[in-house]
């Protein structure tokens, strides 16, 4: 899949202009031999690639994309909250003490006798280095949020939904209430991180500086409305409802450019009333904002990396996997630019509709680390499936981040 936004006058001099009125899919089609190693069965995958319009869309097109089959064990964020807690670029010891909890989910998932006494080890572990690293943990948060800092600590060793809570959880070998004392110490954990991570933790190139940047998180919420006069069923429940709530979190920590121009164009309202159109793959905006937006330079950190990749793609095939991956429902990244794929689109931004059954061998979508995916959709979610072609973008406002929202000086 390849999604262009249309031409604009913004972009890069001297690359060609495509054009093209049709959204098309790939799909892989699987033929191979089988070579015998130790009575074990290898399957060779060869792959065809084959494209079908399925529906005519002006002015944005897709375009079949080089499909990778992964490794069935591949391990990338499933849920845009877990995407996010592991971006956040925060004290070591935190991320020792996250990585050791988000196992727990994993060993959830086996289906038969599940290792209670491996979860209960990993959670007392994690504890006594909670304990042994107060220090090294608040003394990582700034002077003036100090006394939040020490709340959130407190709440992780002690309270309720913290690790003392996950332990007797695991000793009832109850799976539902793990998951939810388990996900309530994660959430605690991500606070504490993002207290420790005031700002990005890298220089951002000199001739980027002449754009917006987002320097941590951001939240914007959409207010949509149906452009048939028809109704939402939202989680909440309340019946049918003429309007509904979206909200995505921009990462400045990975895609600090793309979620500055985006976050830009909230505050300037230049999203409001726009219309979308949907697809099965997709949720964009429709068409480019007569000019607005900067014509960024697409944006990747890959996984392991301490800064983004500018003007450039990752090759998952050969291992390269993003910070912020394409391949989870609702991830929100930003169309390429008509003129030349090393930028992004000015202003026209998609939701990604994830589905594990047109995704490749390792549940990875066949365009992963080929956009520049800037945040998530985290209140909403089952709003997106009811979005239709027509419906709009009532009214879009940055709720939380303004603060580490940064103009460029000649805008200052």
């Amino acid at each position: 899949m390849e999604i262009f936004c249309s031409r604009n006058h913004d972009a890069p001099e001297g690359s060609s202009h495509q054009c093209d009125s049709s959204l098309t899919s790939t799909s892989p089609v699987f033929c191979g031999g089988i070579k015998a190693i130790s009575r074990s069965v290898a399957a060779v995958l060869l792959l065809h690639i084959s494209s079908c319009a399925l529906v005519d869309l002006q002015p944005w097109f897709l375009l079949p994309a080089r499909a990778v089959l992964y490794s069935p064990d591949t391990k990338v964020p499933r849920t845009g909250e877990l995407a996010l807690r592991k971006a956040i670029p925060a004290n070591p010891v935190m991320k020792t003490m996250q990585e050791s909890l988000e196992d727990i989910s994993f060993l959830l998932r086996i289906p038969q006798r599940k290792p209670y006494g491996t979860m209960e080890g990993d959670v007392k572990k994690t504890l006594t280095t909670a304990v042994n690293e107060k220090q090294s943990i608040l003394g990582s948060v700034p002077t003036e949020l100090k006394e939040k800092g020490s709340q959130l600590y407190d709440s992780l060793v002690n309270g309720k939904g913290g690790l003392k809570d996950l332990i007797a959880s695991i000793k009832e070998n109850d799976p539902d209430k793990i998951s939810i004392t388990l996900s309530s110490t994660l959430g605690t954990i991500s606070e504490l991180e993002l207290l420790q991570a005031p700002g990005i933790s890298y220089l951002l190139p000199e001739q980027y500086l002449k754009y917006p940047r987002l320097t941590g998180r951001g939240i914007v919420e959409f207010i949509v409305e149906k452009g048939d006069g028809s109704t939402f069923s939202t989680a909440a429940g309340g019946g049918p409802q003429k309007l509904a709530t979206i909200q995505l979190v921009l990462d400045g920590y990975s895609a600090p450019l793309t979620a500055g121009n985006f976050a830009k164009l909230v505050i300037d309202g230049a999203y409001d009333g726009i219309k979308l159109k949907c697809t099965e793959q997709a949720i964009l905006s429709d068409n480019e904002l007569g000019g607005s937006g900067y014509s960024i330079p697409l944006e990747i950190m890959p996984s392991g990396q301490f800064e983004p990749l500018y003007k450039t793609t990752l090759d998952v095939q050969d291992g390269e996997l993003p910070v912020l991956p394409l391949s989870v429902y609702g991830a929100v990244a930003m169309a390429h630019n008509a003129d030349s794929e090393e930028y992004s689109s000015p202003s026209q931004f998609f939701i990604y509709l994830y589905d594990k059954k047109s995704a490749g061998l390792g549940g990875l979508s066949f365009d992963e680390g080929q956009f520049s995916v800037f945040g998530y959709t985290t209140v909403g979610r089952e709003i997106l499936s009811q979005l239709k072609t027509g419906d709009v973008i009532r009214s879009a406002k940055l709720v939380q981040g303004q603060e580490r929202f940064v103009l460029p000086v000649s805008e200052g």
